[in-house]
Parts: structure tokens; sequence; C-alpha cells
């Protein structure tokens, strides 16, 4: 899908109702302070309003194969198209990254994992919006969620260790059916909830925000590591061969 499936997506009742539940669970999790900078990789800008001081930043990275929208609608663009394996930002300078449509999408997720890696601040977080292989929206192109790669809950956590990253907290959402029923998506809210309770495990999407671990290695035990584990020992040499010492030639 491009970006303008995915825009056309979100301005109808289900693309309303799908933001609505997954901005309720995602959105409490992501506190911005005062100069930090927020990145959103994919189709991700539905999801930045966010409550943001003055003094903070936030970008909204689509990519390559999409295309790119401008955004925010009426103000200077903060958008742009990229790699998401390689991107234009310098390391260590986003606080937060919030990626949805984006990782189901990339050829290679655990490289799309590890540049964010890169550019995420020491502590700073990532967070994942993936269709929920278990779930009925990964197997219905009724929405973006049924495009790309779905994920299990063991394979997504297992792809953010090997990037580097300490899963912090996890949820559900999209517990409705992705059907676009006026009575269904009048009482998507009240389905939410109680779906939750019941069976979260099933829900559309998987919500995953993980943190960037920096481990440091200590000088001492470098060098312990280098030391060989097996000494060499000097021996004496043997005598040289002829007469033993003490002995005459003569009979």
């Amino acid at each position: 899908m491009d970006v303008v499936d995915l825009r056309e997506f979100y301005q109808t009742p289900l693309g309303q109702s799908a933001r609505m539940l997954i901005n309720r669970t995602l959105a409490p999790r992501i506190a911005v302070h005062a100069g930090q900078t927020v990145m959103g990789l994919g189709f991700a800008h539905p999801y930045l309003d966010l409550a943001m001081p003055q003094d903070a930043v936030s970008l909204s990275f689509m990519l390559a194969r999409q295309g790119v929208l401008h955004w925010p609608a009426g103000e200077q663009s903060r958008a742009a198209l990229v790699d998401d394996g390689d991107l234009p930002l310098l390391e260590s300078v986003i606080d937060h990254a919030v990626v949805v449509h984006g990782l189901e999408l990339s050829d290679s997720p655990l490289d799309m994992l590890q540049e964010v890696w890169r550019v995420l601040a020491p502590q700073g977080k990532v967070y994942l919006v993936v269709p929920n292989r278990r779930g009925l929206w990964s197997s219905s192109e009724a929405s973006p969620f049924g495009h790309g790669q779905p994920f299990s809950r063991r394979q997504l956590l297992a792809l953010l260790k090997e990037a580097r990253f300490s899963v912090t907290w996890s949820s559900e959402a999209l517990m409705l059916a992705p059907l676009r029923s006026p009575s269904i998506l009048k009482a998507a809210s009240a389905m939410e909830t109680v779906g939750k309770r019941a069976f979260g495990r099933f829900g559309g999407v998987m919500i995953v925000e993980a943190m960037k671990q920096v481990y440091a290695f200590s000088s001492g035990k470098r060098v312990r590591r280098l030391v060989p584990r097996l000494r060499p020992v000097l021996l004496p040499s043997p005598q040289p061969l002829g007469r033993a010492p003490g002995t005459s030639s003569e009979f």
C-alpha cells in the first residue's frame, strides 16, 4: 500500500475507529519532555498527535517504497522520504520513535530496528504497532494491517532482543473484527474494553514499548580475557648425544 491508500483508509469510519482504539492504548505511554525529539517511521503521523512541550520536535519519516505526504497540514513540512535501513540522522538524536505501518512492510525488519537503535539516544524508547499473526486484522485486506508480514509475540520479542532492545511494556488493540458495519463501529469502544479482558492475545495489533540498551564493557575484564589460559613452561635442554659424563673412552 502507498501513502494515498493509507491516507484514504484513515479517512474511513473503520480507519478512524482503528486510530482511536490504538491511540487510546499507545498515546498514554509516550511522555515527551521539554527539548526532546519524536520520530515517526512508516506511516505514523496519524499517531503523532501527542501532548508535547512547545520546544519539543516531531518528525515523520515515510518509507521510500510507499511515497511521502506533506505533514503536518497547514504547517511547514516535517515529513521526509527515507530508506528504512539508512535514516538521514546522526547517532543518538531521537528520544522517542513511533513505528506504525513500517516493520511489517520492511524487506529487512532487523535492519530497520538496528537503524532505529542507532539514532535513538541511550535509554530512548521505540513504540511498535505491528499486525498480530493470531488476530483477524492480519488476514483481512480491509485495512493496511492485512498487508505485509504479521508477527507472533515470540517472533517480535526475539527480533527486538537481537536488535539490542529491552521490552518494557506491551499490550494489544483492535479487538473488534475489521468490518465496516456502522453498528459494530458504534460499539467499538465497549467491544475493545470487553475484548481485552476476554481474548487480549488475539487483538488485531500488538503494541510494544522497548528501550535502547547500551552495554558497557569493563576494561579489567577485557585485559584478563586477553591473557592466555595456557602459560608456556621453560624446561631444561636435554643432554647432548655422546659419552656420559665420568666415563672413559679407553677399554
